[in-house]
Formats: structure tokens, C-alpha cells, sequence
């Protein structure tokens, strides 16, 4: 009875934001804002508290915006605040929906504030939408729910991913300098190639002497960048494009690329210190919270970003499942270091292993940040001499003839 009186309640109108106005016993004009199922409703509560309503209108949520993990994180961050302060669940959430700039957000919030109204566990009103709330997000909600400490796991969730944004932040950041230089030079060369380079050509053509071999190279490199341009563009888009949509859709793909990228010289390292960190940090903030190792390992997996990790954590959880510890398991995998390990033995030993998974963390947090700035300075010279050697390869192979007419004359 109860799951059919649920659904009828799923099947009927959904609860929105009502703008109203209208008249009080004084005849004083009154306006506000009511939540509530449909327009009839709002006049309906409105009249048994006296007031003549006037003018009932929905608000309309925009569908524009895009929903980010900042977002997320910062409601969340919120939400255990004013739970901390003693804010009721449901006015939590009206804060939220009210606060928030972005319309997708506000339209996310309401749909879980309605559900969790109509009798749905905030857990299970989270689970609806995995795409923002993944498993991880949704276990430990559910903890919370369960011991009564919600507040305190919305905080530690907070935390979580707060520092898990920072690492991606900072990984972002290093990359993103040379690949905006890289692509300006490709941009500067094509237009080169294009453009200036012919015009030199029609110049030289005058000439009536032999051009420098460096030139003619030069001049032959733009002539075919001019008759096949669209495929010199079009394979490196086509061949980005590709990729990536082998990488979403091919598991076989995922995997390649993962263990490619970890090969890396120095990304490699940067990024297998960031999804260690983010290995350690989840599984610390699971342990922590009560849930079952090998539940716990079951999220971990994913959150750590890396197919090599998760294919890793689930022979772990395997191991693990079956009696065997989770400092064997990790050794056996062979892809944590062995710093890490160790730090897990003793966790293990003294009975602290969300304590000590936490200082691991840390610790890699702290590499991955002095790995940063490290690249940042090795980079930068690096790409000069790149920049300094193309374009201006370029620039003095087509001013060799001028000098030898220089010369000459």
C-alpha cells in the first residue's frame, strides 16, 4: 500500500515555486512565494490563512547552464553547515535552491527537495541522479543517514571533494600553459604556411637565381599545406575526435590510453601521484565514515580517474573478500609505491587505517603540488627553444634569398 500511495504521489503533478499576490483581512495588498503542487493549491493554503489571492504565478527555471563538480561541492559544503547549525533538511535545500545562480542547479535541488518531501531517504533522492551524485556520494549519505550523523558526513563529503577539485585544478593548470602555446604556434604556422609564405614565393619567383635549400624546403612545405590544407587540419581534429569517442565508449580504449598516460615522462609521474592521492583520500573518507572495506573498495575504484587503479582495486576487493589483507592485496597488484603500502600495514596493524590513508593522501597531495610548480619552470624554457626553432626557422628560411641578394649586390 505504501509503494502504491508512493507512486500515485510520483505520477501527480511536481511541486514548483509559486509567486503570489493578493489581499489580507485589512485589505492590506500582500505578495510572496509558496512552494507547492499546482496553482490550486497555493489559493487553496492561501485562503484558509485569510488572504484573497489575487494573481498566482509559476516561476520558470531556465534549462541553460551546466552542472560542474564546484557546483556540487559547494552545495554540499552548505548543505552541512546549516545542517551543522540546526537548519531543517527541507528549508536547507529551499536555501539553496534560492541562492544558487545557476538555473540547472536550482532545477537538480528542487527535484530532490521534492522527493525527499514525498518520503524518499535523501540517499535514495540523491541516488536518482547519478550523473552529479555518483555511489561514493550516495554510501556515504546513506552512513549518515543511517548512524544519525548526517551533518558530519556532508562535511567530510565536503572535504572530500574539495580537495579532489584542488588536485584536478592544479594538474589542469600545468597542462593548460603549453597547450594554449602549442596551439597558438600551430595557428601562427598555418596561417605562415597560408598566407606569407606564397606571397615570399611569388617574390622569389622574380628572383632569377637558385633559392637556399632551407627556402625551397620552406616553400615546398606550404605548397602542399595549401592544395591538401583540409587534410593537414583534418586528420589531427579527426584523429583528437576519435579518440575520444573510442575513449567514452571502448573500455578496451580506456585502458590503453590510462596505462599510456601513466608512461609518460613527467606527466606520467604527476598524474600517478594524483590518483594515488585520490585513491588513498577516498577510501580514507569511506573507512572513516563506517562503511565495509569492501564496500568502500567497490567506490573507490572509479573515483580514482584511472582504469589501471580500478581494474587494480577490483582484484583488491576480490582479495580482500575472500580473508586476505589489504596491505597483501595492494602488494600483489603492483601499482601502489611502496611507501604506500607500508603506510597501509601499519594503519592496519594499529587499528588507525583511515588515519593512515589520510596522511598518504597528504603526503602525495603535497607531491603532486611541488610536481606542479616544478613542470611549470621546466616547461617554460622548453617551449621557448620549441617556439624559437619553428617559427623562427621559418622566418629566416625565407629571408635567406634576401641576404644572398644582399650579398650579391
Amino acid at each position: 500500500m505504501a509503494s502504491a500511495s508512493r507512486a500515485q504521489r510520483q505520477t501527480g503533478p511536481k511541486e514548483g515555486l509559486y509567486n503570489w499576490e493578493g489581499k489580507d483581512k485589512t485589505g492590506k495588498l500582500v505578495r510572496g512565494e509558496t512552494r507547492a503542487n499546482g496553482d490550486a493549491m497555493v489559493r487553496a493554503m492561501l485562503r484558509r490563512q485569510g488572504i484573497l489571492v489575487t494573481k498566482v504565478k509559476k516561476q520558470k527555471m531556465s534549462r541553460g547552464g551546466r552542472i560542474r563538480d564546484k557546483d556540487i561541492a559547494l552545495f554540499t559544503r552548505q548543505l552541512a553547515t546549516m545542517m551543522k547549525s540546526g537548519v531543517p533538511l527541507l528549508q536547507a535545500f529551499d536555501i539553496g535552491i534560492k541562492g544558487s545562480g545557476n538555473p540547472a542547479l536550482a532545477r537538480l535541488l528542487n527535484e530532490v527537495r521534492t522527493d525527499v518531501e514525498t518520503g524518499f531517504n535523501l540517499s535514495q533522492a540523491f541516488a536518482k541522479h547519478p550523473a552529479h551524485f555518483d555511489k561514493l556520494f550516495c554510501n556515504l549519505v546513506a552512513a549518515g543517514e543511517q548512524a544519525g550523523i548526517l551533518d558530519s558526513l556532508l562535511d567530510r563529503i565536503a572535504t572530500y571533494k574539495e580537495k579532489i577539485l584542488a588536485i584536478k585544478g592544479k594538474i589542469k593548470a600545468a597542462l593548460f600553459y603549453p597547450a594554449a602555446v602549442l596551439m597558438v604556434s600551430a595557428l601562427v604556422i598555418s596561417v605562415m604556411m597560408l598566407f606569407v609564405i606564397p606571397e615570399f614565393k611569388s617574390v622569389f619567383a622574380g628572383f632569377g637565381a637558385d633559392l637556399p635549400a632551407p627556402t625551397m624546403i620552406v616553400i615546398a612545405m606550404s605548397d602542399f599545406f595549401v592544395d591538401f590544407w583540409y587534410v593537414v587540419l583534418g586528420i589531427p581534429i579527426v584523429t583528437i575526435l576519435t579518440i575520444g569517442w573510442l575513449y567514452k565508449r571502448s573500455p578496451a580504449m580506456q585502458i590503453a590510453i590510462d596505462r599510456t598516460v601513466l608512461k609518460l615522462p613527467v606527466i606520467g609521474n604527476i598524474i600517478r601521484k594524483a590518483t594515488v592521492a585520490r585513491w588513498t583520500r577516498t577510501l580514507s573518507t569511506m573507512f572513516a565514515a563506517g562503511v565495509p572495506l569492501v564496500e568502500a573498495l567497490e567506490s573507490v575504484g572509479g573515483a580514482s580517474g584511472n582504469h589501471v587503479y580500478l581494474t587494480a582495486t577490483r582484484q583488491i576487493q576480490s582479495d580482500v573478500s575472500t580473508g586476505t589483507s589489504l596491505t597483501v592485496s595492494m602488494q600483489g597488484v603492483g601499482v601502489f609505491p611502496t611507501m604506500v603500502v607500508q603506510m597501509v600495514s601499519i594503519g592496519e596493524e594499529s587499528g588507525q587505517l583511515d588515519a593512515m590513508l589520510g596522511k598518504v593522501a597528504d603526503f602525495f597531495e603535497q607531491e603532486v603540488d611541488d610536481a606542479v610548480a616544478g613542470l611549470s619552470q621546466l616547461l617554460e624554457p622548453i617551449i621557448m627553444v620549441f617556439l624559437g626553432t619553428m617559427i623562427g626557422g621559418l622566418v629566416v628560411a625565407m629571408y635567406l634569398p634576401i641576404f644572398k641578394l644582399g650579398s650579391i649586390v
